[in-house]
């Protein structure tokens, strides 16, 4: 609900995948500043394995944990179930309704958070280290025993309910569910997260229970840990909150998406500002190529300030205040999206100015000085910022188990990216940017702007 008033273009960019892209550009404050620190991988007596970073530097221990699925297991006619589910794990568990576990949680001085995107479900908690027994035990009841209690079931129904009326109201909103429902249409990614209110209305108590056995399983889980607590003391942590869960789940299968590109979405609204928004064809994550196209991507619009983008559309001639290019990776679809939002009187002549760098960098490529200012800002950029917590490191070593990059993947990061040439750039340009995109205005109709 809160993403409802985010604008059309930078929600969508931020929820089809700009997770990949992090993953990709950020190395951990943490590991880069001290040299002694190293990530600890940990397998509990029962096979639940985590990658642990110890850090006694405060007393918080930060747990980050994933179960493959997400919103793409909502049943047909149950969308919406993901999400509910992850707003009720701290409204009860175990032999404790909703207001004793929250009583318990401020007692042991924890938080604790849930939620879902297409293609898992994510659990997080922070706590201090002289009360972790008492979280964890907290952490264990909501993992193994959620009551999904009817009373917190109505509550929590209500306001996503509410959510899904006002975003019926919202340009921004109804945009992005259009984009879905033209790109991905017949697929997974094409249904709402929030579900409907047909969808949400219907779920049940049952639903959620079916749904949880299905998901929460072992064999789907990714799992680290950041902070004051040793390997041995998380081995027994491990089991404790996992390791009774079954060792496999009874996820669907979802297929890989085909994106449908070449086409223009158009979402009618008469306000001063028009979003754009344009998707061609993407790389996946472990494709042979894809350090070369995330090179490419920050020399056209990742690099915000320094990319062909933004000094043609903004620096030159002001058309926006922004405009950034992204990989977009899921586990099911890659796409490259453009974003950007301009006065409505010149959305055309913004996304003239957008076709023409598209253009150009399909047919040239980058120069080789672009790309070497590029290698080095994607090495030596770490993105502290973004990596500026216990809380903030566990979740990016999650997606890099997620992603199946290994251990020592950062280690490693460098010496792809230095090893990517100028011919490799261009190859990619050429294939990806020589697509027709899809487009997606969202404004008054182009033809009304003069």
């Amino acid at each position: 609900m809160e993403n409802a008033a985010r604008p059309f273009h930078l929600r969508l960019a931020a929820g089809l995948g700009m997770l990949v892209l992090s993953v990709f550009f950020l190395v951990l404050p943490a590991l880069s500043a001290h040299a002694a620190v190293a990530i600890q991988e940990v397998k509990s007596d029962k096979g639940v394995t985590a990658w642990l970073v110890e850090d006694y530097t405060v007393p918080i221990v930060a747990v980050r944990f994933a179960f493959d699925g997400g919103s793409t297991q909502d049943p047909p006619g149950k969308e919406g179930l993901a999400n509910l589910m992850t707003g009720l794990f701290d409204e009860g568990a175990g032999d404790l309704d909703s207001d004793a576990f929250q009583t318990r949680l401020d007692d042991a001085g924890a938080e604790m958070a849930f939620n879902e995107t297409r293609d898992a479900v994510y659990g997080s908690m922070r706590m201090l280290a002289d009360r972790k027994d008492q979280a964890f035990d907290l952490l264990r009841l909501a993992v193994l025993q959620p009551r999904f209690d009817q009373g917190p079931i109505d509550r929590i129904r209500a306001q996503i309910l509410a959510g899904i009326v006002s975003g019926e109201r919202d340009p921004d909103t109804v945009a992005a569910r259009k984009w879905a429902e033209a790109v991905y249409a017949g697929h997974p990614y094409s249904r709402p997260d929030q579900g409907t209110k047909e969808s949400v209305a219907s779920l049940t108590a049952e639903d959620l229970h079916a749904f949880h056995e299905a998901t929460f399983a072992r064999g789907g889980l990714h799992v680290a840990v950041v902070g004051a607590i040793d390997a041995a003391t998380l081995k027994r942590k491990l089991d404790a909150v996992f390791g009774d869960l079954p060792e496999k789940g009874a996820l669907r299968p979802v297929a890989d998406a085909s994106p449908k590109l070449g086409q223009q979405i158009e979402v009618n609204y008469d306000r001063p500002q028009t979003s754009l928004q344009l998707a061609f064809p993407g790389v996946r994550r472990d494709a042979p190529d894809f350090y070369a196209a995330a090179l490419m991507n920050e020399i056209l619009g990742g690099g915000t300030f320094t990319s062909r983008l933004f000094e043609e559309v903004r620096d030159k001639r002001g058309l926006a205040y922004g405009i950034s290019s992204g990989l977009m990776n899921s586990r099911h679809s890659s796409l490259l999206a453009i974003s950007t939002a301009t006065r409505s009187d010149r959305a055309a002549e913004t996304l003239g100015v957008i076709r023409a760098v598209v253009k150009g960098m399909a047919e040239q490529g980058p120069t080789a000085e672009e790309l070497a200012a590029a290698k080095a800002y994607t090495i030596g950029a770490y993105a502290i910022n973004n990596l500026d917590s216990s809380g903030s490191i566990a979740s990016t070593l999650v997606e890099l188990q997620i992603q199946g990059l290994g251990i020592d993947y950062m280690e490693r990061r460098a010496g792809y990216i230095g090893a990517v040439t100028l011919d490799e750039v261009k190859a990619v340009a050429k294939k990806v940017l020589s697509a027709e995109p899809a487009v997606m205005i969202v404004g008054p109709p182009l033809a009304d702007k003069g």
